[in-house]
């Protein structure tokens, strides 16, 4: 396996926040209510690693590093994993394991339906984002893992729907994310290399 320290660093990167958060919870560091503050700090941090998943090609591209490439897949995954960690804390918080509450919520805050939406989108990249899949699926596993893009969008029209009071912060993460789809349209994508390009010095000229 190539570069094990990064990818252990990138691991214990990742693990670390949801334990810190429940240590917060547990310490009474979280405010009045707990529950909801990690319900929001987890489905952020989906975003989060949604973006960084996103970020590694233009990385590779830009530095000629392949290390960005060789931890996309487990950022990938990180990304799962706190959506899953988000929708299990909302179960458990918000709705108390009482499913009947479940209607009642999608009526009052169709948000929710978004961002399930998402999250089937992230189950389906997920399950097939290994190697076994990428051979039986083809050329059709690229166009199924295309759905990254409408998966962003979802996320952050579920983030929007959330904070309509305050979008500074929304509006930072949909920057970052107009940027990084930017970046994959193929005129941009073709100029992307030239940027690390350097130019010749005047005494190499002369």
């Amino acid at each position: 396996m190539r570069y094990p320290l990064w990818r252990l660093g990138v691991f214990i990167v990742a693990a670390i926040w949801p334990l810190l958060w429940l240590y917060q919870a547990w310490a009474s560091a979280l405010g009045p209510d707990p529950g909801k503050v990690l319900v929001d700090r987890l489905g952020l941090g989906t975003l989060i690693f949604l973006l960084i998943t996103l970020s590694m090609t233009p990385l590779q591209k830009l530095t000629g590093w392949a290390g960005w490439i060789a931890v996309r897949r487990q950022l990938g995954l990180w990304c799962f994993a706190y959506v899953v960690l988000h929708l299990s804390a909302y179960a458990v918080f918000i709705l108390g394991l009482d499913w009947s509450q479940l209607g009642v919520e999608l009526r009052k805050r169709p948000y929710i339906i978004v961002g399930s939406l998402g999250f089937l989108g992230l189950l389906a990249l997920a399950v097939t984002s290994n190697r076994y899949s990428q051979r039986r699926l083809g050329s059709r596993w690229k166009k199924l893992h295309r759905l990254v893009y409408l998966i962003l969008g979802l996320g952050l029209l579920h983030m929007l729907w959330i904070v309509r009071a305050d979008l500074k912060e929304w509006a930072i993460y949909a920057s970052i994310g107009a940027l990084l789809l930017l970046l994959r349209v193929p005129p941009v994508t073709r100029r992307i290399p030239r940027l690390m390009v350097k130019k010749p010095s005047s005494a190499t000229k002369a």
